[in-house]
């Protein structure tokens, strides 16, 4: 199991920029992938983006279609954390930001293929 952090949420107007950071601890993150979902009020939790870890490059990297182009995920794995780089937001954005992990290779897009999870941070997007 391993715990995990996440901080740098805030209230930004749109068209604004925000760093979520996940610092995890507690077993080998370099072999872990990571994700970050998002969940609005009244709304199901969704996938916003993955980053595997990979020996020949920096991590292999999915995002659903609405952040595309705007939002970048990226790993540190020395600092054991991972990073959600979010541009030109949009009020639609707003939404409590989770960070999650788990073992193994993959691209993976369900909540329910990650193990571990963060208590979230709340991002807010003002029109």
């Amino acid at each position: 199991q391993v715990q995990l952090v996440e901080s740098g949420g805030g209230l930004v107007q749109a068209g604004g920029s925000l760093r979520l950071s996940c610092a995890a601890s507690g077993r080998t993150f370099s072999r872990y992938t990571m994700g970050w979902f998002r969940q609005a009020p009244g709304k199901e939790r969704e996938f916003v983006a993955a980053i595997t870890w990979d020996t020949w490059s920096s991590g292999t990297t999915s995002y659903a279609d609405s952040v595309k182009g705007r939002f970048t995920i990226s790993r540190d794995n020395a600092k054991d954390t991972v990073y959600l780089q979010m541009n030109s937001l949009k009020p639609e954005d707003t939404a409590v930001y989770y960070c999650a992990a788990r073992t193994g290779w993959g691209l993976f897009r369900s909540q329910y293929e990650y193990a571990d999870w963060g208590h979230g941070t709340q991002v807010t997007v003002s029109s």
